[in-house]
């Protein structure tokens, strides 16, 4: 099988003006990022709102980005819940309507332990034949993935992938080392740095909005073209920086709609953009050479 690897958009979830899904839009923005030259696909993951979507518009917009896609690029559902039994059921689903994996971030109230974590990775691994990246993200999920405890996880068979969002590149080093080569590390937050430090992919929020750009952040980095690539970075990070905050969603949603790609706003219980931060979110994409729509 061939291994994953590149920049994959962790997607936003467009909503029309009713809240509604709009599968139209998710389509047309699915469409564009494999036109721009994404390397892969994450629906319903944090920056997607799976939280605040219904099991049957998971099971929708899942297989309307798998349709769309067409094979062009691997496309992996986010599936993750609280109970095991509904993660499997998500991975299930995933597998169903075509998906290529699945990403999965830990239970993020009941704090685990590491042998619940084993069995509740192991039960969803067993419940299909899908490639697992499992998701580690301390400040929402409330448990650490350590190096450790990604060496055993990598030993289930298909749990194959981390998305490793610490912010700390030399976890990279120790997860690739521990677990023997059985684990593709992704960065989460920290693209660049965390293809300097052995990473084969990175799963952005960025990417949303700059994928063309995310996307040949890593071809540059791969390819030794470093000079070339911290130039690019240093253009990009301004965007980077505004939707890697707690606005991760709003801030996508607003820079998107901003660049006639409308998405809708995030649902409840989060709000728009303030509009005393709109003002630095038009200069960043401005500065990234995003041209803006006439009424942004």
């Amino acid at each position: 099988m061939t291994r994953f690897r590149g920049t994959f958009t962790v997607m936003i979830t467009p909503f029309g003006h009713d809240g509604a899904l709009d599968l139209g839009r998710l389509a047309a923005f699915t469409d564009w990022q494999v036109r721009e030259g994404i390397h892969g696909l994450i629906p319903l993951g944090s920056t997607g709102e799976f939280l605040s979507m219904t099991d049957d518009e998971h099971r929708a917009a899942a297989a309307c980005v798998v349709d769309t896609v067409a094979g062009r690029v691997p496309v992996l559902i986010g599936a993750g819940a609280e109970r095991t039994e509904d993660c499997m059921d998500r991975a299930r689903m995933a597998r169903d309507v075509g998906a290529d994996g699945t990403m999965i971030i830990p239970p993020f109230y009941s704090t685990p332990t590491e042998p619940e974590l084993i069995r509740h990775y192991e039960r969803i691994a067993a419940a299909t034949d899908l490639p697992m990246m499992i998701y580690n993200n301390p400040a929402t999920a409330n448990v650490d993935l350590t190096p450790p405890l990604v060496a055993r996880l990598s030993e289930i068979e298909h749990v194959d992938y981390i998305k490793e969002s610490t912010m700390d590149p030399t976890r990279i080093r120790d997860i690739l080392d521990l677990s023997d080569g059985r684990m593709c590390v992704f960065g989460g937050i920290m693209g660049y740095e965390s293809f300097c430090s052995g990473a084969d992919g990175w799963v952005a929020v960025p990417s949303n909005l700059l994928p063309a750009d995310c996307a040949r952040l890593y071809d540059l980095t791969m390819a030794g073209k470093h000079t070339e690539a911290r130039a690019l970075y240093a253009q990009i990070l301004p965007v980077i920086r505004l939707v890697g905050g707690h606005r991760y969603v709003s801030a996508t949603k607003s820079a998107l709609n901003l660049m006639d790609h409308p998405v809708g706003d995030p649902r409840a219980p989060r709000l728009p953009t303030p509009a005393g931060e709109m003002e630095a979110l038009r200069r960043a994409l401005e500065d990234a050479g995003v041209r803006l729509n006439d009424a942004a």
